[in-house]
């Protein structure tokens, strides 16, 4: 893999980003890669070098790159109109489908980016309660609001509840409308549900956050909580979403919202996501049952859209089928373990953490779980960057923190990634013991 090098051709197309886009990238990864093609699990860059891919488009392509039923929908539907701003018979189909999955999911309204999913879902919950506030957790992620980049990734955490911006351009006042809560702490944040619970329009929670898995009755105890006062609790299911489960992880950890965020999977790699929950909350969406006042207003060009909208419904029809997600599972299981086993073998201080389709490692003294964002501060950031560009001069992509697992990955990928492992911790061994 690192015999081929970076080709002219790449070389120059690297150099127009630096000039035409701000820091040479689309703002997602380093602009010192452009990826040619994908076709399952693998992807090729511009100088023709092939990867293992565990970054999977940042988790769409969870059926696999240029699957070729999921294709054969698309082409069919581009030949007949990419996009119309009405309703089609596809976005209509997925609608359904959602609604037949997600536990929680009654109606469904299309937007899409994720971004948008969480924007409005929030927005949601404050037309439905007549409410401001909103409860999110220290270190979830709800897309590039200027609500949810609220204390992200603080540098230097403050006082909980207090709101840190994570980003410049951010009003100050929008501090003042979100409260920050420790993930995995029920005790503090059943406190302060209790102390803001006239204040509070919803609680919004990633139910895995990042690679975080809950602990065990902590979803449970949250929806009790918020039940018990009347707060809508909404689940950030853009990741998670016919992920963990194919009702998501709804079902997968068997506890229920108020609403919820979904997007990647369901758009089968186009632009496709979708706010869900109870008839009674997606009400506002409807000025006819709820008036001017109550009216929460969205439109999008490209909300549903036919040729997304048949994408999503080929791959929920794949994963749909028998053993699929025992499948992913199983090699998700099959990578952790194997990870972990290396590392501890090699003496490395490290925590394999998530859930098998989707988790990383953590390079930690930490002799506890990992159970929320101040735990992760403990990471050696440095540790796990070498090891990233190790593993990619090695063929495997992936990215900052997560190894997404797709039902593409064959044993013959497990068998490449394993021997990647072995040689990218020899070297770091070597680089420990250099000084």
């Amino acid at each position: 893999m690192d015999t081929i090098p970076q080709s002219p051709a790449e070389q120059a197309l690297i150099a127009t980003a630096e000039r035409v886009l701000p820091a040479g990238s689309f703002g997602n990864l380093p602009g010192d890669i452009v990826i040619r093609e994908g076709r399952g699990a693998r992807v090729w860059d511009e100088s023709g070098r092939e990867y293992v891919d565990f970054l999977l488009g940042s988790g769409p392509m969870l059926v696999g790159h240029a699957h070729p039923e999921v294709t054969a929908a698309a082409q069919a539907q581009i030949a007949l109109g990419t996009t119309f701003f009405a309703n089609n018979r596809h976005g209509i189909a997925l609608a359904e489908a959602i609604v037949a999955a997600v536990p929680c999911a009654e109606q469904v309204r299309f937007v899409s980016t994720g971004s948008e999913a969480d924007l409005y879902v929030m927005r949601a919950a404050r037309a439905f309660t007549r409410r401001d506030k909103v409860l999110k957790f220290e270190g979830g992620y709800h897309g590039m609001s200027d609500y949810s980049l609220m204390s992200l990734a603080p540098k230097k955490p403050g006082n909980l509840p207090r709101a840190i911006p994570d980003s410049a351009g951010i009003p100050l006042s929008v501090r003042d409308e979100m409260l920050i809560a420790p993930f995995n702490d029920i005790d503090a944040t059943a406190g302060l549900i209790r102390e803001h619970k006239g204040w509070l329009a919803a609680v919004i929670v990633e139910p895995f956050q990042r690679i975080i898995p809950p602990t065990p009755g902590f979803l449970a105890d949250l929806r009790a909580v918020t039940s018990e006062h009347g707060i809508p609790l909404i689940f950030d299911e853009v990741v998670t979403g016919f992920r963990l489960a194919y009702g998501g992880a709804q079902e997968y950890y068997g506890v229920v919202p108020d609403l919820c965020s979904l997007g990647k999977v369901i758009g089968g790699g186009f632009p496709l996501a979708a706010i869900a929950g109870k008839a009674e909350i997606m009400a506002h969406f409807d000025q006819a049952k709820v008036g001017d006042d109550g009216f929460l207003k969205q439109i999008g060009t490209l909300s549903g859209n036919p040729v997304a909208a048949v994408a999503g419904l080929a791959s929920l029809e794949i994963l749909k089928r028998p053993g699929a997600y025992d499948k992913i599972h199983a090699t998700g299981k099959t990578l952790m373990t194997s990870l972990e086993d290396k590392l501890k073998r090699a003496g490395i201080p490290a925590q394999v953490i998530g859930e098998p389709p989707l988790f990383d490692v953590v390079f930690t003294d930490l002799k506890t779980p990992i159970r929320n964002y101040r735990d992760m501060l403990s990471a050696d950031t440095r540790t796990a960057q070498r090891f990233n560009a190790l593993m990619r001069a090695r063929g495997i992509l992936k990215g900052e923190q997560k190894y997404y697992v797709s039902l593409a990955h064959t044993a013959e990928d497990v068998k490449f990634t394993q021997d990647a492992w072995d040689d990218a911790i020899k070297e770091l061994v070597k680089e420990r013991q250099r000084g």
